[in-house]
C-alpha cells in the first residue's frame, strides 16, 4: 500500500503543478475492484469485470465540473442560444470572461482530469491485469481511454487553442512546467487516439436493451472522428467514416422509421437513457455524492412561488435567449421539446402546485421566473421526482438523465455537410437522405436540395442547448460568425442588449492560477515530437 501511495503522491504533485486535477482514490475495498473515480496503480485487476469497470467513473465524475455550469455557460450562453444574468455564469454573454473566472477553471480542470485518467489506464493498466483477463476486454477498456483522451483534447483545442500534449503524466513529475503545443499537433493526437480507439473498441448494435448501450463502441469512435475531420474540412474522410457508421446500422434515429413508436421528445427522458440514437453520452448516477449526477433539471427548471419543476427551492440559472425564441418554424416539433413558452402543457412533467402535485402548464411570461427570459428550457428538464418517469433525484436535485455529447442525428448532418464539401448547394441523394431523415423526424417536409446555410441552421435547431453552436460558430469564417453574434438579442424580455465579439473572444483565456504555476502557457506553442 505504501508503494502505491507514494506513486500517487508523485503523480498528484506533477498534475497539481500543471493544473490538471487527478481523481485518484484509495478506498478500503481497493483489492476487490477499481475505485469509480480513478485507475489504481497496483496489480489487482484479476477479472474481466474489474477491468471493464475501470472506466466507469470517466463517464460521469471526471466530466462533472466541465458539464455542471461551464459547458453551458460557454457553448450555449456564449453562442447566443441561452441567456443568463447569474453572476457565476454570465461572462460569456458579453464576452468579458477572464482567467480568474471560477467556472473557467472548473471546466479546464475537468478536461485535464479526463486526460490524466485516460493516461493512467493507457500507460499502467496493461501491466496490472491478471491472467484470467481476456485480451478483448483489456483492449476495449484501453480503447475507451483513448476515446476519452481524444474527446477531452477535442474540447481543449477548440476552447483554448494551443495546450500542452500530455501522454503520460508521470513523465512530467520532475519538470511540471510545460510549453503548449501547436494546434495542428493536437489534432494529430486526437486523430491518432480516435484511430487507436477504433482498432481496440468492440463493435455493437444499439438495440432495445438500453442497459447494454452505455459505453462507447467502435462506431462511437468513428462518428467522433468524422466530426474531427469535418472541423478540419477533410470532407473525404468525414464522408467515408460517416457512411461506415450509417451503413453499419449500429445507431438509429429515435422515432425514425427504424425505431417507431417514439419521437424527438423521448430523447431527453430518463427511461430512454442510452437509446438507439446515443453515440456518446455522459452517464450520471445519484450515488449520494456531489459530483456524480446532472444539475440540468434544476438549472434549466422553472421556480416560482406557484410552480417548481425541480426538487430544489431555486431554478432557471439558464434560460433561452431572445434570439432562439423564433428559431423554430411552424410544424417543427422540436420547438416545444426544446423551449417552453407560456401556455405550453407537459403532462409528463410533474410539478409542485402548493400542496398538490400537478402537470406542468407553463405560466405567463412575467411569472416564469429564472432569468426573466419569458421562456424556459425544456431539454433535460424532467420535473420533480416521479418514479420511473424521472428516475432518482438526489439531495441536490440532481438527476440521472444522460447528457449527449453526440447523437446519430448529428452524424447524419455531418454526412450531409461532408457530401456538400464546401460547395454552394447539393442535391446528392445520399446527402438528402441524411438531412431529410432529421427533418422528417422533426415534422418537416423533405427538401430537394440544400446549402451550407440550410445545414448550419438545421444543426442549430436540432442540437440547441446541447453544447455545439459555439463550436459551429468557431469553425465558420470569423467575420461571418461575428456578424451573426453581433445581431443576436442577448438581453431578456424587458430589454434588448447586443454585444459584438472580437476575434480573440473565440478562444478562452488560460486560468490565471495555472498561468502563475506554469508561465510557459503564455509562450508561443512548440512542435510536439510523437
Amino acid at each position: 500500500m505504501k508503494k502505491r501511495i507514494v506513486k500517487q503522491m508523485r503523480l498528484a504533485v506533477a498534475v497539481g503543478a500543471l493544473g490538471l486535477g487527478l481523481l485518484f482514490s484509495c478506498s478500503e475495498d481497493f483489492t476487490n475492484r477499481p475505485s469509480e473515480d480513478g485507475i489504481s496503480l497496483d496489480d489487482y485487476y484479476s477479472t474481466n469485470e474489474q477491468v471493464a469497470s475501470a472506466t466507469n467513473g470517466m463517464y460521469a465524475r471526471t466530466w462533472f465540473q466541465f458539464h455542471n455550469k461551464f459547458f453551458f455557460a460557454v457553448a450555449e450562453v456564449g453562442s447566443g442560444n441561452m441567456y443568463t444574468n447569474s453572476s457565476d455564469v454570465n461572462s460569456m454573454r458579453n464576452f468579458s470572461i477572464t482567467g480568474s473566472d471560477p467556472e473557467l477553471y472548473n471546466g479546464w480542470n475537468s478536461l485535464w482530469a479526463n486526460v490524466a485518467q485516460s493516461n493512467a489506464i493507457i500507460n499502467f493498466l496493461p501491466d496490472r491485469v491478471g491472467p484470467a483477463v481476456s485480451e478483448e476486454v483489456l483492449d476495449n477498456t484501453i480503447g475507451e481511454a483513448y476515446f476519452m483522451r481524444a474527446t477531452a483534447y477535442f474540447y481543449l483545442v477548440r476552447l483554448w487553442g494551443p495546450v500542452p500534449i500530455i501522454e503520460n503524466n508521470l513523465a512530467h513529475v520532475d519538470q511540471p512546467q510545460l510549453n503548449t503545443n501547436r494546434v495542428e499537433d493536437i489534432y494529430t493526437l486526437i486523430i491518432n487516439d480516435y484511430q487507436t480507439a477504433i482498432e481496440k473498441l468492440v463493435e455493437k448494435n444499439r438495440g432495445a436493451n438500453y442497459g447494454e448501450n452505455g459505453h462507447v463502441s467502435k462506431g462511437s469512435a468513428k462518428a467522433m472522428l468524422a466530426k474531427v475531420y469535418l472541423y478540419q474540412q477533410n470532407y473525404t474522410m468525414a464522408k467515408q467514416l460517416a457512411e461506415e457508421v450509417i451503413n453499419s446500422g449500429e445507431f438509429k434515429l429515435l422515432g425514425g422509421s427504424a425505431v417507431p413508436g417514439k419521437s424527438f421528445s423521448d430523447l431527453f427522458t430518463y427511461p430512454n437513457n442510452n437509446n438507439e440514437e446515443s453515440i456518446f453520452a455522459l452517464q450520471w448516477i445519484t450515488d449520494g455524492n456531489y459530483g456524480s449526477a446532472s444539475n440540468c433539471n434544476t438549472q434549466f427548471g422553472i421556480s416560482t412561488a406557484a410552480i417548481t419543476t425541480s426538487n430544489a427551492s431555486y431554478g432557471g440559472v439558464f434560460a433561452p435567449s431572445q434570439d432562439v425564441l423564433s428559431l423554430f418554424g411552424p410544424g417543427d416539433v422540436r420547438r416545444k421539446q426544446t423551449i417552453m413558452l407560456p401556455g405550453d402543457e407537459y403532462p409528463e412533467i410533474k410539478v409542485k402546485l402548493g400542496e398538490d402535485d400537478g402537470t406542468l402548464i407553463v405560466p405567463a411570461a412575467d411569472q416564469i421566473g429564472g432569468q426573466g427570459a419569458g421562456a424556459a428550457i425544456k431539454k433535460y428538464c424532467i420535473g420533480i421526482e416521479n418514479g420511473t418517469t424521472t428516475g432518482p433525484i438526489d439531495a441536490w436535485a440532481m438527476m440521472e438523465n444522460n447528457t449527449y455529447i453526440m447523437r446519430y442525428a448529428e452524424l447524419l448532418l455531418i454526412h450531409a455537410e461532408a457530401v456538400l464539401a464546401g460547395g454552394g448547394s447539393s442535391s446528392d441523394p445520399a446527402a438528402l437522405a441524411s438531412l431529410n431523415a432529421v427533418r422528417n423526424r422533426a415534422g418537416l417536409e423533405s427538401v430537394s436540395s440544400f446549402t451550407f446555410e440550410d445545414l448550419f441552421t438545421e444543426r442549430r435547431k436540432e442540437l440547441c442547448f446541447e453544447g455545439d453552436y459555439w463550436f459551429d460558430l468557431g469553425r465558420i469564417p470569423r467575420t461571418q460568425a461575428i456578424n451573426i453574434m453581433a445581431a443576436q438579442n442577448r438581453g431578456n424580455q424587458w430589454g434588448a442588449e447586443y454585444f459584438t465579439p472580437e476575434d480573440s473572444d473565440f478562444l478562452l483565456p488560460y486560468p490565471s492560477t495555472d498561468v502563475a504555476k506554469n508561465p510557459k502557457l503564455l509562450e508561443p506553442p512548440v512542435p510536439y515530437e510523437f
